[in-house]
């Protein structure tokens, strides 16, 4: 037996709650993971309050990301012993997740842990952190440079937000953040951010196709009017990366900035990233992610904890990084 937050269906109405399951219950796979930590994304708050429809099949174990211990391996990549990570791959959505004592996986979607890293520390950066550096990794492949000029970061304060401020800055970018919550700035600030603005200064559809030159790129978590007005603001050549839809999915904008300004607008996904590229992340997080920061933007909390917690992201409400102890008595 081991103890996991479980989502059921009770009638229609969703309910979350941490529950003892039979290991007899683990769906099949190669690597068995004792799991130590997991996290709290904005999937996750859709899985437990059953706002996103992802899940299809219940009960379910929520939990699209965790990392721990192999105890149990059919897979010749791992030992029992090994340390490693799990981010993606549709686990916690259509599959059990982390946000439980045990997990069961398919051995080709997990990441070894780097040296640097403790587990807890690779669960404070998560997927949120992941898809920061791959965005920073991509926007850079587009010939970003520190002296390109401003970056900004939207939805700042958010989980992406956060690592993705932390790692321009000390990368030596000059980044802009925004956010809609007041008592973040100087939380924003103590990541690197040289200035904190407001998000209502994007909230009104841009009157012109094109407006003022400003960006040099951007990571954008808020998609909808945010990212419309971005794009017809950045510079030339300027790029800019969509991570997330926290403000809407509908982008309603022209052709004109690409055309007439050379944009680039750049989809990241971390969910099904070749493992290659995953690797290539995790490895960056040394050189390129200052861990003092890291903590100051993380919490961590106990797995009953997370239903409430899992309303508050969807809501905006969640700062910087939640890392779930799986084994913190209840």
């Amino acid at each position: 037996m081991f103890k996991a937050l479980v989502t059921e269906n009770a009638g229609g109405t969703i309910i979350t709650s941490v529950a003892e399951m039979d290991e007899a219950r683990l769906p099949p796979g190669t690597v068995t993971v004792a799991v130590e930590y997991s996290t709290v994304n904005y999937k996750d708050g859709l899985v437990c309050t059953g706002a996103g429809g992802l899940v299809k099949q219940y009960p379910h174990v929520p939990g699209i990301d965790f990392a721990g211990t192999v105890i149990k391996s059919a897979d010749p990549k791992y030992q029992v012993g090994d340390k490693v990570i799990l981010t993606g791959w549709r686990v916690g959505e259509v599959r059990w997740g982390g946000l439980g004592q045990k997990a069961v996986v398919d051995g080709d979607w997990l990441v070894p842990l780097p040296a640097h890293l403790t587990t807890r520390q690779a669960m404070a950066i998560g997927t949120a952190g992941l898809t920061a550096m791959l965005a920073v990794m991509t926007l850079e492949a587009q010939d970003l440079t520190p002296k390109s000029g401003e970056v900004l970061v939207t939805g700042a304060a958010g989980g992406v937000g956060s690592v993705a401020t932390a790692i321009l800055a000390k990368r030596g970018y000059q980044v802009i953040a925004s956010t809609g919550r007041a008592d973040a700035h100087d939380y924003l600030k103590s990541l690197g951010a040289a200035t904190v603005i407001d998000r209502s200064a994007f909230s009104e559809p841009a009157k012109r196709p094109l407006e003022g030159e400003r960006w040099a790129a951007c990571v954008d978590s808020v998609g909808g009017n945010t990212l419309a007005r971005v794009l017809a603001q950045s510079k030339y050549g300027g790029s800019v990366a969509a991570v997330g839809l926290a403000g809407g999915s509908k982008l309603e904008t022209t052709v004109i900035p690409f055309l007439l300004r050379g944009v680039k607008l750049l989809g990241i996904d971390s969910v099904m990233c070749p493992l290659p590229r995953r690797v290539e992340a995790w490895g960056r997080m040394q050189s390129d992610l200052p861990l003092d920061r890291l903590e100051a933007m993380t919490v961590t909390v106990r797995l009953d904890e997370v239903p409430r917690l899992a309303a508050e992201i969807l809501k905006g409400q969640v700062r910087g990084r939640v890392v779930v102890d799986v084994n913190r008595s209840l």
